[in-house]
């Protein structure tokens, strides 16, 4: 017992000093009463890993940017819809109802040639806006129910980032001033896709915070992400939760609700994993929400427990960010929901 508590002040002792230890170890110091959840652990550096920031040329490397499935869509709510996804969605909403008025005359004439083919439904025409694929990441609470249908996309996120140890990512440069430096270390091509990316991802961390209503941070380490949640939490009893899927497909479908847990109601703090050379996350707190965990089953039988953060106070939010412009609701009249995908975490109380 005595070597035990040795173990565990020595520990300790090395955490405050940042002390080369590892992020997994880093994690149990500082919360010794929260699991680890599996999408982080399955991206920790193991001891035989070589890391691109200790080779000389790192040209080989065969991925140079990780990229996730869902984009940006789920922290939005900074900025306008822009004028190309409103014209994006008035061409998907016209192709559609053309193909759906399309469909209703085939039914008309399906009377009179009964044997021609047509398998679409009655209500086609009035909710041919509801799959559009941005639309489906926004709910309001009220849709949160058992025997609710949604349609949503997949929860699987997709982005294989490897987390770095602190004491590496910190030698690394991060910010738009350095952005040359940035490239030229990971041997990204200056007018590649890839460069591209880079240059939004750290716009987007550059971008200031909403003064009284919000604290955020780009975490480009485990260890930074645990200290930024006892920074904004003030707890160590903290739970870490994520949406969990199981055999999903990569497309659509529409998913029925069979039950919804309230998890948490206040702060919160939601860390999305963003495209980036390394895994690198945006955490952040923004008002007080209701964190539910959503039991649901998918046409194909997909089993998800999809995380979804209810937003109680969207007053401070563009009134043209695209929850509203989908939801076609005002700033601060209702809570917006939306689910998170697999590799997003909540970190909440648990007491």
């Amino acid at each position: 017992m005595k070597l035990q508590l040795r173990t565990i002040f020595l520990l300790a002792f090395l955490a405050s000093t940042h002390a080369a230890i590892s992020p997994e170890v880093y994690w149990k110091v500082k919360l010794p009463n929260t699991q680890i959840p599996k999408v982080i652990k399955d991206f920790l550096p193991q001891p035989d890993d070589v890391l691109p920031e200790l080779k000389q040329d790192n040209s080989n490397i065969q991925k140079k940017v990780y990229y996730g499935l869902s984009g940006y869509i789920a922290i939005s709510w900074h900025h306008a819809a822009t004028e190309e996804y409103l014209r994006e969605l008035e061409q998907y909403n016209t192709n559609t109802k053309e193909k759906a008025a399309t469909n209703y005359d085939r039914r008309v004439l399906k009377k009179e040639n009964p044997s021609m083919n047509c398998d679409t439904n009655k209500n086609e025409l009035r909710q041919v806006t509801d799959d559009h694929p941005l639309k489906q990441y926004f709910l309001l609470e009220k849709d949160l129910e058992k025997g609710k249908v949604i349609s949503f996309p997949s929860l699987l996120n997709k982005n294989e980032a490897p987390f770095l140890p602190r004491q590496f990512v910190e030698s690394i440069p991060f910010s738009m001033e350095k952005i040359s430096e940035i490239l030229n270390h990971f041997s990204i091509d200056s007018g590649s896709k890839d460069a591209q990316t880079i240059e939004k991802t750290i716009k987007l961390c550059e971008e200031p915070e909403v003064e009284h209503k919000e604290k955020k941070i780009c975490a480009t380490s485990l260890e930074s992400m645990v200290d930024f949640s006892l920074s904004m939490l003030g707890t160590t009893d903290i739970l870490a939760i994520t949406s969990e899927v199981q055999g999903e497909t990569q497309k659509s479908q529409r998913y029925t609700i069979e039950e919804v847990e309230q998890i948490a109601d206040g702060d919160n703090m939601v860390c999305h994993k963003l495209n980036y050379a390394y895994a690198l996350h945006y955490c952040h707190v923004g008002g007080s929400t209701k964190t539910f965990m959503v039991s649901m089953i998918g046409d194909d039988g997909t089993k998800v427990k999809a995380l979804s953060v209810c937003h109680k106070d969207t007053s401070f939010w563009n009134p043209k960010a695209f929850p509203f412009v989908f939801l076609k609701v005002k700033p601060g009249t209702t809570p917006i929901c939306h689910f998170l995908q697999d590799d997003q975490i909540v970190f909440v109380p648990s007491k």
